[in-house]
């Protein structure tokens, strides 16, 4: 049985998406923090799995297999991260490879929004950052800006192109939270919504995504994370408790110069929460 305190980083991202550290890095950096739980969770992608899974074995680090699936709702981008899958799953490889082929048109059309404010070669740029089309992103694109003297950080970047009604941005094409949760739960998974004060949405909103999300089998609640403060932490603690789920911590570590915590440094989990490693028991890596 694993106990409630241990250390845990069930959200962070390789080269598979858009860190810049490898699975093995990754693996070998949760070791020397002293992380007891581990889980890669790459954008729309299971590609590191394997390799995450024998470094952390290789380091004795219990691993559990993840991936962090965008989905659309009410006009929103959100983040579920499933863990616990089963990484061959046909159903969830469809859904993740859907959302890969959208990518590549997305960044070319805000390539071409920012060509338009005098901000050449953002695709090229971007796609040299990725490596490979399907995995190009907004933080690819951002670092493309950074990287050519446009803005100082990644987060500048997005505050004044990339986000939603910015100059820079395009909507995505996501599947809907329902159909997510559902391949992450077909897959084997626990469905965790991510990191819910990013969305930055009024009382009612959030109500109303917490709602839908328990309605199509949401099963547990990111409570801490890198962008949630002490205050937000005892908040969405309280809303796990409240709506009976499990309550999971991940550092949503990107790369050691872009991201506000390194792996193992979030918060542990409130007392009186039960936490997601707790639906886990029972599961093994595949």
């Amino acid at each position: 049985m694993l106990p409630h305190c241990l250390r845990a980083d069930l959200h962070c991202h390789s080269t598979c998406s858009d860190g810049t550290l490898s699975p093995a890095a990754l693996a070998q950096q949760a070791h020397a923090a002293g992380i007891d739980l581990w889980a890669l969770t790459d954008h729309d992608t299971l590609a590191g799995q394997d390799e995450a899974c024998q470094a952390a074995q290789a380091l004795g680090l219990v691993w559990v297999s993840g991936v962090e699936v965008s989905a659309s709702w009410a006009g929103h981008t959100i983040h579920i991260v499933g863990l616990g899958v089963d990484t061959q799953h046909p159903g969830l490889q469809q859904l993740l490879q859907a959302h890969r082929t959208s990518r590549p048109q997305r960044a070319q059309a805000m390539a071409q929004q920012l060509q338009a404010l005098g901000i050449a070669g953002a695709y090229a740029g971007a796609l040299r950052h990725a490596g490979h089309p399907d995995r190009l992103s907004r933080t690819h694109l951002a670092r493309y800006l950074v990287e050519c003297g446009r803005c100082q950080s990644v987060a500048e970047v997005f505050r004044h192109y990339l986000s939603a009604g910015k100059p820079g941005y395009m909507p995505p094409a996501w599947a809907g939270v329902a159909a997510v949760v559902a391949q992450i739960r077909a897959a084997g998974g626990v469905a965790v919504l991510a990191h819910p004060a990013r969305y930055k949405l009024s009382a009612l909103q959030e109500a109303a995504l917490f709602d839908a999300f328990a309605q199509v089998g949401g099963q547990a609640l990111e409570v801490c994370t890198s962008t949630h403060s002490p205050a937000q932490v005892q908040q969405y603690a309280a809303v796990a408790r409240q709506r009976g789920w499990a309550a999971s911590v991940g550092s949503d570590f990107h790369s050691p110069h872009e991201s506000r915590h390194a792996l193992g440094q979030t918060p542990s989990l409130p007392r009186g929460v039960l936490p997601v490693w707790a639906l886990l028991q029972a599961r093994r890596p595949t």
